[in-house]
């Protein structure tokens, strides 16, 4: 069904805005704005943009960009600010990984037990 990498939210320090996928618009209301308040976190703290994607095996990873040029953007802050979110967000992580195979990949045997 998806090939690739599928955008699962995203936010831009340039256009000031949070973007959602809609095809994610049946999570939890509170999967959501923790996922909005990350990505807002992010680009508060560090500038740029970052997107939270998927790839075609269900891996969820977490992209950052800038524009060139960008001389408040913290490329050190970046690195560091991604670590931070892959150790205190782990679960939340684990869990949409989850979501992901299941609803989109169709795999049953993704479902813990």
């Amino acid at each position: 069904m998806y090939e690739e990498h599928v955008v699962l939210c995203g936010a831009s320090a340039y256009t000031r805005k949070f973007y959602l996928n809609e095809d994610f618009a049946g999570l939890p209301e509170e999967i959501k704005q923790e996922l909005q308040i990350l990505c807002v976190l992010y680009t508060e703290d560090v500038g740029g943009t970052i997107r939270l994607e998927f790839s075609e095996d269900g891996q969820l990873t977490i992209e950052t960009d800038a524009e060139e040029g960008d001389l408040l953007y913290d490329d050190i802050g970046s690195v560091l600010k991604v670590r931070q979110f892959q150790n205190e967000k782990k679960e939340l992580f684990e869990a949409l990984e989850t979501y992901y195979r299941v609803f989109f990949l169709g795999e049953e045997g993704a479902i813990p037990c």
